[in-house]
Order: structure tokens, then sequence, then C-alpha cells
């Protein structure tokens, strides 16, 4: 049989950095998940749609690139936004003068809810990410995300005149 350090695998510490980040992020996730089913019926996802769309240009975002910020595959984001359609809460358009993909558009109903929903999401977020934490762990764990970011996905870094990303959940 092969040694742990033969294959390459995580040391301890290692293993004991990534488990500890991990797991936190998918309890965290579990609950405002919870949270927000629970108290507005809304998906944290779906939520994260409708933000995205409140925040940009129009109320609208091109299909594809909703997928891309939401890290969703094109078939995910169809769905979601068919769902939220049925509700009430998006449309699909065609762009003015590009027949090459669809507009997910927030209506005035989709507006009103996820208004609604914007304070349950802020009360979980410092529920259970923010208020456990220290002023100095606060920074600490900007920091983190930030050097991840960096070195993941530098485009999602915020910048000064992105508001799109500047205001994401």
């Amino acid at each position: 049989m092969t040694s742990d350090e033969q294959l390459g695998w995580l040391s301890p510490d290692e293993l004991r950095t990534f488990r500890a980040f991990n797991r936190a992020w998918e309890a965290a996730a579990a609950h405002l998940d919870a949270d927000m089913e629970r108290e507005t019926d809304l998906p944290r996802t779906y939520f994260d749609i409708l933000w995205r769309l409140r925040r940009a240009p129009d109320r609208s975002l091109r299909m594809s690139r909703l997928a891309e910020i939401t890290h969703s595959k094109s078939s995910r984001i169809t769905h979601a936004i068919g769902r939220l359609e049925a509700d009430g809460l998006v449309r699909r358009e065609v762009p003015p003068g590009d027949r090459r993909g669809w507009l997910a558009v927030l209506t005035d109903e989709g507006l009103r809810r996820v208004e609604q929903a914007a304070p349950v999401y802020a009360r979980s977020v410092r529920e259970r990410v923010l208020t456990p934490l220290t002023n100095q762990q606060r920074r600490q764990l900007t920091a983190i995300g930030e050097a991840l970011l960096a070195c993941l996905e530098p485009e999602a870094l915020v910048s000064s005149g992105d508001k799109e990303q500047a205001a994401t959940p």
C-alpha cells in the first residue's frame, strides 16, 4: 500500500485547514438555504439570480452572462429562469438588434419579491457568518477570500467601477 505522503496527499495541517474552511462554508450555506426557503419561499440560488438582475442595467442580463456570474451551467440557468418566469418574477426577451441569445429581465413583481427577501438574506448572513467572528477575524476572512479569488478568479475581485459584482450576494 502506498503511503499518503507518497501519494502527495495533504499534510494533517493542510487537511485541517481545508476541512475547516470547506465544512464551515457548507454549514453556513445550508443554514442560509434553510432560512431563505423557510422565510421567503425563495431558494437562495433564485434570490441570487433576482438580486443580480436587480443590480444590472435595465434590470436585465444575457442568460449566458447570468450563467457565467452565478457559476451555473446554461441548462441550470434556463431551468431557473423558467421557474422564475412561471412565477412572474422574470421574463425572457430577445436583445434588441441581436437574436443570438436571450435576456432575463426582472419584472416589477420580481423586484418587489427580491427586495422583500433581501433583509432575510442579510440577517441570515449576519447571524450565520459575520456575528460569530470578531472584527479582526472578519478582516482576516476578507483578506483570505480576496487572496483566493486573486488566484482562482481574478475577474471576480470587486473593482470600483463594477457595480454588478460589488452589489451581489
